[in-house]
């Protein structure tokens, strides 16, 4: 048998509060099968650890201490934005990640992250036939807005999905404590670009148990100003009180986003954020009501402490399968989710060819969407209840989650050239 190859395990773009959970499947599978795989190697801060040669070895690191990332919200070993150019706009680059591998006997390649991340895992898979150095690049998919095609879902949506009903339930009935001399609307931000899938799980905070009046603005719909000042009018007047899902997306008839700061992020995108308060002061100019806004930012991606139990189970499964996938010799694939049922919910593992994932985005169909364009359908509660269901609590002491701070110890580096990013 020849002697076993190691693998280099990244997380790339925005964390998640399962993505360690992804990363604990990969490891202990990893280590299950030691005659086939020798070490882990994980990247400092995504891509860029494999660019720089800062490698972390996940050997040293207890059984405990792996077992117990899977109840440890954000990323161990650090993410990145960076999303390699093409071979013949950047060959350097290449060349360094082949120096790299070659340098540390690395033959797998597993990517942690979203569509730019599944981009960068395909780039990547290219190598063995441009270069002949053998490498089986697999991307693992990971991103809270929920848009990565073919998947039924993405692990670390449906915890960002229970945080955002959650907290749209509670601070409605907040709201509607002090609705009748105080504040009487309430408007929340959540992420989404361009598909309002987390958007959409703010709806889930009203049901037939417990109705709360809930406008939604989805990136999908076009914002009609005088129509939404319209509703929430009509809601307020009907119960005395209105809540505002807005997705950071949310753009005008013309395409253009709500909270366009005119800035851009690493991958080239829109860097957005503040439409919270241009919807508030809307309804404050339109109708003169007293609001108050919050935008949940950082707070609904990092909530482990209510993570869906659907969530971290599909992350740790898609970690897993990633192995499994590396280990029959797969190359340019993702683990994806498959619903098989919905009453009652099940799934598996599925497989798509990263040539269908990259740079694509799912957005919301319009069979989710009300016919007013403000809210969700029966469809739509169908596909998001099992994604946010189920309980899996960290440990606790004193009062608060017990996570993880792994050692981190770097390898020793091989490569004489230093690469800076």
């Amino acid at each position: 048998m020849s002697k076993p190859r190691n693998a280099f395990y990244a997380q790339s773009g925005g964390v998640t509060a399962v993505i360690n959970a992804t990363a604990c499947g990969v490891i202990e599978t990893a280590r299950a099968n030691r005659r086939r795989i020798g070490k882990v190697y994980a990247g400092r801060n995504g891509i860029i650890g494999a660019l720089t040669e800062d490698l972390i070895d996940t050997s040293y690191e207890t059984k405990g201490a792996i077992a117990a990332l899977r109840s440890t919200p954000a990323g161990a070993f650090g993410s990145c934005r960076y999303k390699l150019k093409s071979l013949e706009e950047n060959q350097d680059e290449y060349q360094r990640l082949i120096a790299v591998f070659k340098a540390h006997d690395i033959g797998y390649f597993l990517y942690n992250g979203g569509g730019d991340s599944a981009d960068t895992c395909l780039k990547v898979s290219q190598l063995s036939q441009s270069t002949g150095y053998p490498i089986q690049a697999i991307h693992i998919p990971k991103t809270v807005d929920n848009d990565l095609p073919i998947t039924d879902n993405c692990p670390g949506f449906g915890s960002v999905a229970k945080y955002i009903a959650v907290s749209t339930r509670e601070a409605s009935f907040d709201v509607a404590s002090m609705a009748k001399t105080s504040t009487k609307v309430f408007i929340i931000e959540v992420m989404g670009r361009h598909a309002g899938w987390i958007a959409a799980a703010g709806g889930m905070a009203s049901d037939s148990a417990t109705e709360i009046p809930i406008v939604i603005l989805f990136p999908e719909v076009a914002f009609d100003r005088s129509r939404f000042i319209s509703t929430v009018n009509r809601k307020v007047k009907k119960f005395g009180y209105c809540t505002v899902v807005v997705s950071e997306g949310a753009r005008d008839a013309q395409g253009h986003f709500l909270a366009d700061q005119g800035l851009r992020d690493a991958f080239g995108h829109t860097q957005l954020g503040g439409v919270a308060p241009i919807v508030a002061a809307m309804i404050r100019d339109d109708l003169g009501l007293k609001y108050h806004w919050a935008v949940a930012d950082y707070l609904q991606r990092s909530a482990r402490h209510i993570a869906s139990r659907t969530d971290v189970e599909q992350a740790y499964a898609t970690g897993k399968a990633a192995v499994a996938f590396a280990l029959k010799g797969k190359n340019a694939v993702m683990p994806t989710i498959v619903r098989t049922s919905n009453s009652p919910y099940r799934w598996k593992i599925g497989e798509a060819d990263l040539n269908r994932v990259a740079n694509r985005e799912k957005t919301m169909p319009r069979g989710f969407i009300s016919r007013d364009g403000m809210g969700i359908t029966a469809r739509c509660r169908q596909y998001l209840a099992p994604l946010m269901a189920g309980e899996d609590y960290p440990p606790y002491r004193n009062g608060l989650p017990r996570y993880i701070r792994l050692k981190n110890i770097a390898v020793k580096k091989k490569l004489a050239r230093q690469f800076t990013v």
